[in-house]
């Protein structure tokens, strides 16, 4: 696995979540739900790839 990919896809996960955080009062709320749960399952692919990361750098020692 790439991990400048990886590492681009985690930020951009985090910055979504945070950007939905941040402007929840100007996001329509029909597009708020969807956008939310969007973001959810980003973050939650986003830290399984960090605990995944974690994980095969210990195997390769």
């Amino acid at each position: 696995m790439d991990p400048s990919s990886t590492l681009i896809f985690i930020i951009c996960a985090f910055i979504l979540g945070g950007a939905l955080i941040v402007g929840k009062n100007s996001i329509p709320p029909s597009l708020k739900r969807w956008m939310a749960l969007t973001a959810i399952v980003m973050i939650l692919i986003a830290f399984f790839l960090i605990v995944f990361s974690f994980l095969n750098m210990g195997s390769s020692i």
